[in-house]
């Protein structure tokens, strides 16, 4: 099968048993070379997927906010090596000691800051969680105690989140208009923001399931005592915290023309070396995440065979956990876009790896 046939093949083995809904873009060399949308926006209503759906984006959020760090710290308005206290003098939690140490702004950037999503403490973790001020968002996490002392290991969390606070504090401005004077605005993405741009174009989400349940609100999806509690009303609660590593919606248009500006000129070549590098050593990860380490926007495949994955060595990922997933690879000169309204199968389920296969296998 050719590239055309291999992506319609794994999209189709998807739809309505797996996946509601879907669009998938694919650039090589700057070229479109597949793009489709399929399935249902709303199912239970009749409405068909159109390719500017409007997602809720989750963790989609983060490489948009990480692109905005990284472009001040370009200006020199951030340096990687500052401490978070630089900008934000409160933000001070504990090690398991219950000792102080500095958080970095590269610590935050490759999740190896100690922050977690886990910890009792009542703070928004961007899906879902309590209408509250940014500062007391930060206030209260800042209570929490930190998994390890920061740079001493890896765990996925709300990083993200202070950097959103960070390039706030440093524009005298919210998150929100941080993030469209030095990525949005700039790149055209006028679909993306901590709101909604077109109410007729957003996609009702779905929940795992054989087919796919219609989500709820509030929504519990995963194992039981493991999890994720989804709001799908938060994208309309202009009194919740601007989440940084979750908060915003955009189209899969949108999230291309980032990952395209990201693969060329937007970020110093230097800054460009760094961002698609492994930043975090030999750190241990999850066993999941076996032959993958992390840079400052997604994880970067160093074993594919490890990995068990299609994606050649160098190639960075991540994902959303509204049912999103994207990867750049520069040597191919290869951008994919996958924007899904099913939790978490469009995320980190067999469908990633599906259309994965079709582009690299």
């Amino acid at each position: 099968m050719d590239l055309q046939e291999r992506m319609d093949a794994a999209v189709d083995a998807a739809l309505g048993s797996r996946i509601v809904g879907c669009v998938v873009l694919l650039r090589q060399a700057g070229v479109e070379v597949y793009a489709r949308a399929a399935g249902w926006a709303d199912r239970e209503f009749g409405e068909a997927m159109r390719r500017d759906g409007v997602f809720r984006l989750a963790s989609c959020t983060k490489p948009i906010v990480a692109a905005a760090v990284l472009r001040m710290v370009d200006l020199g308005m951030i340096g990687l090596d500052d401490p978070v206290t630089r900008f934000l003098p409160a933000f001070a939690p504990r090690s398991p000691d219950g000792s102080v140490a500095p958080i970095l702004i590269r610590q935050l950037l490759s999740h190896s800051s100690g922050l977690t999503y886990g910890g009792g403490g009542n703070y928004a973790r961007g899906l879902a969680g309590p209408s509250i001020s940014l500062d007391e968002n930060m206030r209260r996490l800042a209570a929490e105690p930190l998994l390890f002392a920061p740079g001493m290991g890896w765990e996925y969390g709300m990083s993200t989140d202070v950097l959103g606070a960070v390039i706030a504090a440093v524009n005298g401005s919210d998150v929100a208009a941080a993030v469209a004077h030095y990525v949005t605005g700039p790149l055209g993405m006028v679909d993306t923001l901590f709101g909604i741009s077109d109410v007729a174009r957003l996609v009702h989400p779905y929940a795992d399931g054989r087919p796919p349940r219609r989500m709820r609100e509030p929504e519990a999806v995963g194992e039981a005592g493991e999890e994720t509690v989804f709001s799908y009303a938060r994208i309309f609660d202009k009194t919740a915290p601007q989440s940084g590593g979750a908060g915003m919606a955009g189209t899969a248009d949108d999230l291309m023309r980032l990952m395209e500006a990201l693969r060329g000129d937007f970020l110093s070549a230097g800054l460009r070396e760094a961002a698609f590098g492994n930043q975090i050593g030999d750190l241990p990860r999850r066993d999941k995440d076996a032959g993958k380490r992390f840079g400052f926007l997604g994880a970067v495949t160093v074993d594919p065979a490890r990995a068990g994955t299609a994606m050649p060595a160098g190639a960075v990922d991540w994902g959303g956990a509204w049912g999103h997933n994207w990867v750049i690879d520069r040597a191919s000169e290869t951008s994919l876009v996958v924007c899904t309204n099913t939790a978490f199968e469009g995320c980190n389920g067999p469908f990633r790896d599906e259309v994965v296969s079709a582009v690299f296998g």
